[in-house]
């Protein structure tokens, strides 16, 4: 049956209008660019030299294979049914860690990250996933403290994990200390022999994975540093790692960066960091659109230099992103508020994906025989599944 002439215009007007609407709301959920001179870094590694070689000198030095000799908590296996594509593997913490309301799961980083696939990924003999925590003053109390757990992930030691309490020096080189890091932590990245711990305000703070330190177990748990010259307690903690230094961010846009997650993109030798914010109505966060900056480390270093520029910045459509990776010029952004994995290229433009709640940071994983896969982490209160999928499948 033939249409009359003005139902045919009106149906091409509506087709147009559609086709037009959907366009435009594709070019508007892809990033755009800022100018990437307006941000910088300036660093500084030796903030704590002096007294860092005292604490070594009174407490001595642990390296990562002794600290894993004595891991002392068992990962199991992931029991919930996460429903994602292209999931490979994953674990999940003791019952203990993986229900407790005072402590919080945010970054991951791999010896991946720190030494790449040669010797399969092994840093000091052992393949591992690194993942960041932050503590508060009980359940749903004040941040108070970070730490960073240190899991072995393969076969010489299966099942171990380890937690290292993050530290600030203090005091004196006489008589030297240390107090709690009161960092979010909300991203991580492992390059070389160096942590990066993102600090929401302020950048990255630096610590060396050849410089933890051996504490006292005793006193109570709310007991932290110098009890006399021979005994330094930690929360009874057994093992400490003090920072060694400080990345600070600058703008010139005006909005100073907020450091919500970072992530390393080892192909391009930089970090790459992510802000969450909202669309509206939050008022712990930003309501604006967020950012994703890029600053490479020095030349053939696993430092960034006195002074960095940022070679690429990003202005973003999405919101409440937890989780950041990039590698070879395409781009992940894990949302915890809306369960997405949006992915971006500029050569094919953006994709989103269905993603698990109580999302976090994302950490690349190269692999030379296997697949290449994506390590992320779920926060939720019992539900604390630390996964890998295979990245091709959260492509274009």
């Amino acid at each position: 049956m033939s249409l009359p002439k003005k139902a045919l215009l009106l149906l091409a007007c509506v087709v147009t209008l559609s086709t037009t609407t959907v366009a435009g709301a594709y070019a508007a959920a892809a990033p755009t660019t800022l100018p990437a001179d307006q941000f910088t870094l300036q660093s500084d590694y030796h903030q704590y030299d002096a007294l860092n070689s005292a604490l070594v000198g009174k407490l001595g030095v642990a390296a990562v294979h002794t600290v894993m000799d004595n891991a002392n908590h068992e990962r199991t296996g992931i029991t919930d049914s996460l429903g994602l594509a292209g999931y490979k593997t994953g674990f999940k913490f003791d019952s203990g860690d993986n229900g407790d309301c005072a402590n919080y799961p945010q970054g991951i980083t791999t010896s991946r990250d720190a030494v790449g696939t040669a010797n399969s990924g092994n840093y000091d003999g052992h393949q591992l996933v690194l993942v960041s925590w932050y503590t508060k003053d009980g359940c749903g109390g004040a941040s108070s403290r970070s730490r960073i757990t240190l899991v072995d992930w393969d076969a010489t030691y299966p099942n171990k994990y380890r937690k290292i309490l993050l530290v600030e020096p203090t005091g004196t080189t006489a008589a030297p200390n240390f107090k709690d890091v009161t960092v979010h932590a909300g991203g991580v990245s492992w390059y070389g022999d160096y942590l990066y711990v993102a600090d929401t305000g302020r950048g990255m703070r630096v610590f060396d994975m050849r410089k933890i330190l051996k504490t006292d177990t005793g006193g109570t748990a709310g007991q932290i540093g110098r009890q006399s010259d021979t005994t330094y307690y930690a929360h009874n903690y057994a093992y400490v790692l003090p920072q060694i230094g400080t990345v600070t961010a600058a703008t010139t846009s005006g909005t100073a960066l907020k450091w919500s997650t970072i992530s390393l993109d080892r192909p391009a030798k930089s970090i790459v960091m992510t802000e969450y914010t909202c669309q509206a109505d939050c008022t712990d966060y930003p309501n604006r659109a967020p950012r994703a900056i890029r600053f490479p480390f020095a030349s053939g270093a696993t430092t960034f230099a006195a002074t960095t520029t940022a070679t690429e910045a990003l202005r973003l459509p999405w919101y409440n992103l937890n989780g950041v990776a990039s590698h070879n010029s395409r781009w992940w952004f894990a949302s915890s508020g809306a369960k997405k994995l949006y992915y971006w290229a500029p050569a094919t433009g953006p994709a989103t994906h269905n993603w698990v709640g109580g999302a976090e940071s994302i950490s690349y994983w190269e692999d030379t025989t296997e697949p290449d896969l994506l390590w992320s982490l779920q926060e939720t209160v019992g539900h604390r599944n630390v996964f890998a999928v295979e990245q091709a499948t959260y492509g274009s």
